[in-house]
């Protein structure tokens, strides 16, 4: 039997920035909210804390940071994961010695490996760390789906605690679940698709709407975890207009720019990812239920 990494909401933290380093102080009161909330997990220097941008020093900085101001309060998930084998084995184990609980590892992207290519890119990862592989599967992102019969070939390694799940089709849970097994823990990585997911038997939710509403997703993934769907559903739908205008560019452009718009300044994305543009900030001020007369 698989022991999950947790159980319920995560968040997948965004990464402050000012004057092009790292905003410590700002990251501690995103860290502080997290904590008084009681969100289950925390990802960081994953997709959503542009891990993509952060060299390798400042990826290491700001997990040891984390694993110290929070001190066990939380259970913190490193994203160590890349389209290089060799380096993400390398950052797996760096991670893994500064305290973290678990790692989540993307699938290699641009590279476009095959299935077999997962099987010895993932079995490596998991050979190098006697901690808990969380599996990210982003098809969107990285052009590269994890079969469920990859999934299931994986699951049989002794490392290997679950999977992060972003392909949209629903109905893939239901294979998953038919391969791996009942104790296999799945993650919902979709904020949109929370509730379902949870139906179809993922047992926690890796969220980029935490970052800015915490309680409120801590709230849905308990009452699905409870069996609650339909107070479940009316606190999905709840968030729903605010969670489309989060994904309507490439994340985490919006939650940084909804952040800052609600007192909170993580600072811009690095490029190539842009400043939001007043169309965004619109939808996000409206989103919101902000009176654009008062937040310009």
């Amino acid at each position: 039997m698989k022991k999950p990494v947790f159980r319920g909401a995560c968040t997948a933290l965004v990464t402050p920035f000012r004057n092009g380093g790292i905003d410590y102080e700002t990251l501690d009161r995103l860290l502080d909210t997290q904590l008084a909330a009681g969100i289950e997990a925390l990802v960081i220097c994953g997709t959503t804390g542009e891990a993509a941008t952060l060299d390798q020093p400042e990826t290491l900085a700001i997990i040891a940071h984390c694993v110290r101001y929070c001190g066990g309060k939380t259970r913190l998930i490193a994203g160590t994961g890349g389209n290089n084998t060799a380096k993400a084995v390398e950052t797996a184990r760096a991670a893994a010695a500064l305290g973290v609980d678990a790692l989540l590892s993307v699938t290699p992207y641009y590279n476009r490996c095959t299935q077999e290519g997962l099987l010895a890119h993932y079995g490596a990862i998991a050979a190098a760390t006697s901690l808990p592989v969380l599996l990210y599967n982003v098809p969107s992102r990285t052009c590269v789906d994890i079969s469920p019969e990859t999934v299931a070939r994986l699951a049989e390694l002794p490392t290997v605690a679950g999977i992060k799940e972003a392909n949209p089709d629903v109905s893939r849970l239901l294979r998953l679940r038919a391969l791996c097994g009942p104790d296999f823990p799945i993650y919902c990585g979709s904020d949109d698709r929370i509730l379902p997911f949870m139906v179809c038997g993922a047992i926690g939710a890796v969220s980029v709407l935490s970052n800015l509403r915490p309680e409120a997703v801590k709230a849905l993934v308990d009452a699905a975890l409870r069996g609650e769907y339909a107070r479940a559903l009316q606190l999905q739908m709840d968030q729903q207009e605010l969670i489309e205008a989060l994904f309507s560019e490439v994340s985490p452009i919006p939650i940084k720019a909804a952040l800052g718009l609600s007192g909170l300044d993580v600072g811009t994305c690095r490029l190539p990812l842009t400043p939001p543009g007043e169309s965004l900030l619109s939808r996000l001020k409206l989103a919101l239920g902000q009176d654009d007369r008062e937040t310009a």
